[in-house]
């Protein structure tokens, strides 16, 4: 299983990266084709990453996309999926598995200008996340844990076969934009990578929106995971202060995620 970074910044796109934009890949049966081969999983697909991922992969091999919360900043680029999927390249091809919380289509709708007769239904096939109720992608299985945001959202656990020995099973976890909290933290328990936001620094006193560095190194360290990836820092923060915050609070392996960024799993 390989994580690619496509975007990262926090709350909007930025100089150095779009915004969030995370390509999970796991090789696997395909019955159709009847050969293994590689499945591709989106996790949200914030403004300027549809663009990115082209450098990366072609839209056309996606299997699914999902989306961790509603908020523009991680799910504006459904967009430029959409317009490729009805009229580009991607035209005639069969209906996307698409995956957000309840009310997803309408969030959709919303950002696309349109009304309740469009269905989005030649382009999209829309499944609903429920926490610990697993969405099956080839070999990958996505399950979501509740986040404590300003909106209704997800942290995904992602498990799927590793890349050196794929009868090994290895698992990832992405936080999803979330402050720390014990469904986050019992999803993310004993995934080989933590994929954490860290929206806020610990100058911030505000709760139940976003990780601090030092809140995501908890999270981390009570999670006991493999590794800690730091995104979704704002482009105005030192990424070097979120890191020292972390450090206070988790000894493992950390770093920050950056555009173009792969992690083998």
């Amino acid at each position: 299983m390989r994580l690619r970074v496509v975007g990262c910044t926090g709350s909007m796109s930025g100089p150095a990266a779009a915004a969030s934009c995370y390509l999970v890949q796991g090789r696997g049966w395909d019955p159709a084709c009847g050969a293994v081969r590689t499945w591709n999983v989106v996790m949200d697909m914030g403004p300027g990453s549809f663009g990115q991922l082209w450098n990366h992969l072609d839209p056309r091999d996606l299997d699914a996309v999902v989306f961790s919360h509603g908020h523009a900043d991680h799910i504006g680029d459904v967009i430029s999926l959409h317009v490729h999927r009805r009229w580009g390249p991607a035209r005639g091809s069969d209906p996307l598995v698409m995956a957000g919380p309840e009310g997803l289509l309408d969030r959709v709708r919303q950002i696309d200008g349109a009304g309740e007769e469009e269905t989005y239904e030649g382009e999209f096939s829309v499944h609903t996340l429920r926490a610990g109720v697993a969405l099956r992608v080839g070999p990958l299985t996505l399950t979501p844990s509740a986040a404590w945001h300003s909106v209704p959202g997800f942290g995904i656990r992602v498990e799927g076969p590793s890349e050196q020995d794929p009868e090994r099973g290895v698992s990832l976890f992405y936080t999803g934009d979330t402050d720390e909290c014990e469904t986050i933290t019992a999803g993310a328990s004993d995934v080989d990578l933590l994929l954490s936001e860290a929206g806020f620094t610990g100058s911030e006193g505000v709760r139940g929106i976003h990780m601090t560095g030092g809140r995501a190194g908890r999270t981390a360290t009570e999670a006991r995971v493999g590794r800690l990836v730091l995104t979704h820092i704002q482009p105005w923060t030192d990424p070097e202060d979120v890191l020292a915050e972390a450090r206070a609070t988790w000894s493992g392996p950390l770093g920050v995620a950056s555009a173009g960024a792969q992690y083998v799993i």
